[in-house]
């Protein structure tokens, strides 16, 4: 599906399924330089199974015009839009990432339009070295290995894909190096900086899921225990196996424990 979204125009997959004004409708947000086809599996299981879904393109990234958006505030606000945009009053939200920083602020801002949060690999704060900024701000390569290095387990890095053939460190970076030159930057730049995460995680009054992978390098367990905490009634899915890429390494793990929340 093709919107216009504040002037630009957007792309959401939708799970191959048409839009349905009486289903409950959930939007998945990806995180830095990715696109929707993280959500592939998790996406199209609830268009097939009575949701409407959104499984956006950030501006600036996969087949959306634009530029990316410098904060996760903005992107918050954007997501808003986004409903707007597609006649939606109210959904829940799915992020990973930068986008669960951006769900967790949107459920925040916008308690009215937000009907429940499911936040994957998140931290709060979100800590990002300099090393892997400079690299990013350069377009050098090294930062899309730093990434694709610390994104998985030790276990997932020597192979074992739920989907056979499929190689994921291999995947994942082509998926990184599709980006346009600078979009890296200004997501890890996003992310970096915001800083209002705890006070959110206290706002949220929805019900929310933290979904953690416990060989998380890129955003430590511990990082999301402290928004797990501050997230009133928050439910907890941990996955012993997985790293940052929880949606590649553990699919079907991730879509049970959206499953039981959604």
């Amino acid at each position: 599906m093709k919107l216009s979204v504040q002037g630009r125009e957007v792309y959401a997959y939708t799970g191959t399924r048409p839009q349905v004004g009486t289903q409950p409708t959930i939007v998945f947000a990806h995180g830095a330089a990715n696109d929707h086809g993280v959500w592939l599996l998790q996406s199209r299981y609830f268009a097939h199974h009575g949701f409407n879904v959104l499984a956006v393109d950030l501006p600036g990234h996969g087949r959306s015009g634009g530029e990316p958006l410098p904060s996760i505030e903005a992107i918050a606000d954007w997501l808003v839009a986004l409903l707007d945009a597609a006649g939606i009053g109210r959904a829940a939200l799915v992020g990973h990432s930068m986008g669960a920083l951006a769900t967790l602020e949107c459920a925040a801002r916008h308690p009215a339009r937000i009907e429940r949060i499911a936040l994957l690999g998140i931290a709060v704060p979100m800590e990002v070295s300099d090393d892997l900024i400079d690299a990013a701000r350069r377009d050098d390569h090294a930062a899309y290995e730093m990434i694709n290095g610390w994104s998985y387990s030790a276990r997932r890095s020597l192979g074992g894909s739920a989907v056979p053939g499929l190689w994921m460190i291999g995947n994942s970076m082509r998926l990184l190096e599709r980006n346009r030159p600078g979009t890296l930057a200004v997501d890890l730049g996003a992310c970096r900086a915001y800083a209002k995460g705890l006070a959110a995680a206290a706002a949220v009054r929805c019900p929310a899921l933290v979904v953690t992978g416990l060989r998380d390098i890129m955003a430590p367990p511990r990082s999301a225990r402290a928004a797990q905490a501050a997230l009133p009634g928050a439910r907890a899915v941990d996955l012993p196996d997985a790293g940052h890429a929880l949606m590649a390494e553990e699919p079907d793990a991730v879509l049970d424990a959206l499953r039981a929340f959604l």
